[in-house]
């Protein structure tokens, strides 16, 4: 299997692609100012993502519903998330990410709006998934894209893009909250849909530019080797699918549920929520960092690095639940599981043809989000008919192992294809 053109993939205008376009080279200031311009807009469209958990209680009230019902609008949300990852990663492959992120601010903006002037509990489910949807572009397909712009550091710039869902993360919940308090959760939606417009519009336009801008003084670098495996591109995403489900149960099992966890063992539900944002402040360092060690080993072996740790990490659960041993046990945890999800990004570049690079990472995405739904919700059900987290955590590490036969055994194979190649 061939990697694809090193050179980007971006649409300059309907059917004019990146390698057609003068002065453009991978790795130069101009791909660089539009990493940044990438990061900026997925940490603003990712707020779509985290609105729903601050507003739960708040609409639980209002439409005197069970907590089970309410909750329903965020498993709508990643529905619509990764399903979202695949239908814009092909629209991102067949016309760019400009006309992909245009429709997509338009669906988030009117989803936000018409979550404020929700009448009844099934429209504020209905319009969650469309919020989800929306959002799903500045995740899979914008990590595709962004991928097209680099060669030598293109590890580094498919996780940077990655973070700006850990960046939402830390910002939005804060400001939604401080939202609710002042004006109600309806005006708070409405004013997120108007900003997540005006802005998201505006940083688009900047992007255009820059995609049109006569070049920069470029450097081109010699782009990395590329992934080599005796299988078909379809087995291989189903086997990169396999893994991304099999990771995110294991990963979602601390995630879901440590805020709970505390509350268990009497450490009170603030002490959860502080150990939660600490993973995510943490998971920000370790896809940066995953992101330089997979331009120097391979998205593969970063792949395997990461699920080793991460398997550690839930493996100290099961013997340690002191209040600082549970913080030092959740930083780690934050610390070696931020990379993995990037690092199936990082294979389909290096593996499969660019112009199917979007479509591809949607898919597996969408796999990842059906592996932390499903996580969240099985921890759940094996936490009541054992009444203990143990059984839970030893799950997630099972979860895990699978993930980990899978990237040896791409491993193996890209090893065989090399003598074989050789």
């Amino acid at each position: 299997m061939r990697c694809g053109n090193e050179v980007a993939a971006i649409v300059l205008a309907p059917n004019t692609r990146f390698e057609e376009a003068p002065h453009f080279t991978p790795d130069s200031r101009q791909a660089w100012a539009r990493l940044l311009l990438a990061l900026v807009i997925g940490s603003i469209g990712g707020a779509g993502m985290w609105t729903v958990v601050v507003v739960l209680p708040v609409v639980q009230a209002e439409f005197a519903a069970s907590r089970g019902a309410v909750s329903l609008a965020y498993t709508l949300t990643m529905f619509g998330f990764g399903l979202g990852g695949v239908i814009v990663g092909r629209i991102t492959d067949r016309f760019g990410i400009v006309t992909a992120m245009a429709l997509s601010i338009a669906c988030t903006a009117a989803a936000y709006l018409l979550a404020g002037a929700s009448v009844t509990l099934w429209q504020f489910q209905a319009v969650y998934f469309l919020i989800g949807l929306g959002s799903s572009v500045t995740f899979a397909p914008l990590m595709a894209e962004a991928s097209h712009w680099f060669a030598r550091y293109r590890g580094l710039a498919v996780t940077i893009v990655a973070s700006g869902n850990y960046v939402a993360g830390t910002v939005w919940p804060p400001l939604v909250n401080w939202g609710v308090q002042q004006i109600g959760w309806r005006a708070t939606h409405v004013t997120l849909g108007v900003f997540c417009a005006v802005t998201m519009s505006a940083l688009l336009l900047v992007l255009r530019a820059h995609m049109d801008g006569a070049g920069a003084q470029d450097h081109a670098h010699a782009a990395p080797p590329p992934l080599e495996l005796p299988i078909s591109t379809n087995a291989l995403t189903v086997l990169l699918s396999v893994a991304a489900i099999a990771c995110c149960v294991a990963m979602a099992m601390p995630q879901v549920h440590i805020v709970a966890y505390c509350g268990d063992l009497g450490y009170g539900v603030a002490v959860g929520a502080q150990m939660l944002s600490l993973m995510m402040a943490l998971g920000i360092v370790s896809r940066v960092g995953s992101g330089f060690l997979a331009d120097r080993i391979g998205g593969v072996r970063t792949l395997l690095i990461g699920s080793l740790a991460q398997g550690f990490a839930l493996l100290f659960y099961l013997f340690f639940d002191g209040l600082t041993s549970l913080y030092l046990i959740s930083g780690m945890f934050g610390l070696f599981q931020g990379g993995i999800v990037p690092s199936y990004a990082i294979i389909v570049r290096e593996a499969m043809p660019a112009r199917e690079a979007a479509t591809r990472v949607g898919i597996i995405i969408f796999a990842s989000v059906f592996g932390m739904s499903f996580g969240g919700w099985v921890s759940g059900v094996i936490f009541d008919a054992t009444g203990s987290y143990a059984a839970a955590f030893a799950n997630g590490i099972a979860w895990n192992a699978l993930n980990l036969a899978i990237v040896v055994t791409l491993l193996i194979l890209a090893r065989r294809q090399h003598r074989v190649t050789a």
